[in-house]
């Protein structure tokens, strides 16, 4: 006998469902804020408790747990306490593979104030700070917390994709591997980690290459890996076998990331190649995971940078307008390629 198949949900409850994603994504971020998760990790503790350590009222904490627990965060293993979940777990601050960071920069503030301007974003094209500020970039508004927060969720999968890319990608033709807008050295420290014969040069803004360089440093890396601070649009380095961008380009639109790729074809010595390690926009949406997370990236993209993902055929066209050819896109196990091209 078959098992029974779950009740198919009337439509208009499918689409409410869909329009209350918001209640869940700010209660994870009031959790990521507030250290539940940490404060949990002993195990499961009265509301009272939880109250007290982060000066709210419980009844109210209560309720967001609750919600919480609705989706499988957290657990109530008994009437006015709350435990973790494996899910839970990972909003804690001191386990390998956390997501707070992540939690807290795309379900933060931040982010979501940028999507009230969604229809201005659909009407004009631009990113939602170009409302108030024309002349900003995604970038230079961020309180030292917020890119400490931001650095953090951008190694959130760091270890993994890292190893996603090595496996797939052979990097070890190359002496020396420059990672432009390599941010906190998360991904060059995976990669070097994989490839021992294998240089870096990480190159960054200054206040994140100096960050870099301390976690370079950290991990036994300070003697085969090099930092250098400044702005790519100026210019990037030279020197390099490989110029790597890993989830950089998708942040600008194709004149802004244009510009980025040319000054790397200016650094580079014959021989050298490109590497952006990003999303490839599928040919044909769909309801899988995939498509859902591309799309969802894409429009986040617009609404927060002015970026985009891209399809192969718009890589081809970006690597062509700034001096290049693309020559293979090597997919990974990471929900990224290895975009490989050579200087025309």
């Amino acid at each position: 006998m078959s098992a029974a198949k779950p009740p198919t949900l009337p439509p208009g409850i499918v689409l409410y469902q869909l329009a209350i994603g918001h209640y869940v994504s700010r209660a994870l971020d009031l959790a990521a804020r507030l250290g539940v998760a940490d404060l949990l990790g002993a195990g499961p503790r009265p509301v009272a408790e939880l109250a007290a350590q982060t000066a709210t009222d419980a009844a109210a904490l209560r309720r967001v747990l609750r919600l919480l627990v609705s989706v499988g965060v957290f657990s109530e293993p008994e009437q006015e306490a709350f435990g973790l979940t494996p899910l839970g777990d990972l909003l804690r601050s001191d386990v390998p593979g956390s997501a707070r960071a992540s939690v807290m920069l795309f379900a933060g503030v931040g982010i979501q104030d940028s999507w009230k301007e969604l229809e201005y974003c659909v009407r004009t094209g631009q990113p939602a700070f170009r409302k108030h500020s024309p002349d900003a970039d995604a970038f230079s508004g961020m309180t030292p917390e917020e890119t400490k927060n931001f650095d953090a969720a951008m190694a959130t999968f760091a270890p993994a994709t890292a190893a996603a890319m090595a496996a797939a990608y052979d990097f070890s033709q190359f002496g020396t591997l420059m990672d432009v807008g390599g941010g906190n050295g998360a991904i060059l420290i995976g990669l070097l980690g994989a490839n021992p014969s294998l240089r870096g040069i990480l190159f960054d803004r200054a206040g994140t290459a100096d960050r870099a360089r301390e976690k370079l440093a950290e991990a036994g890396l300070a003697a085969r890996c090099q930092v250098a601070a400044g702005d790519f649009f100026r210019e990037v380095p030279a020197g390099a076998d490989a110029y790597l961008l890993k989830h950089v380009i998708h942040d600008w639109n194709d004149e802004q990331a244009t510009a980025i790729l040319r000054n790397c074809h200016g650094a580079m010595k014959p021989g050298a190649k490109l590497l952006i390690a990003e999303g490839v926009y599928p040919p044909h949406i769909d309801q899988s995971l995939e498509s859902r997370g591309a799309a969802a990236n894409d429009v986040n993209m617009l609404v927060v940078a002015g970026g985009r993902q891209r399809s192969e055929e718009e890589f081809r066209s970006l690597y062509r307008a700034a001096g290049f050819d693309l020559t293979k896109i090597v997919p990974t196990l990471a929900r990224l390629a290895v975009i490989e091209g050579v200087p025309r």
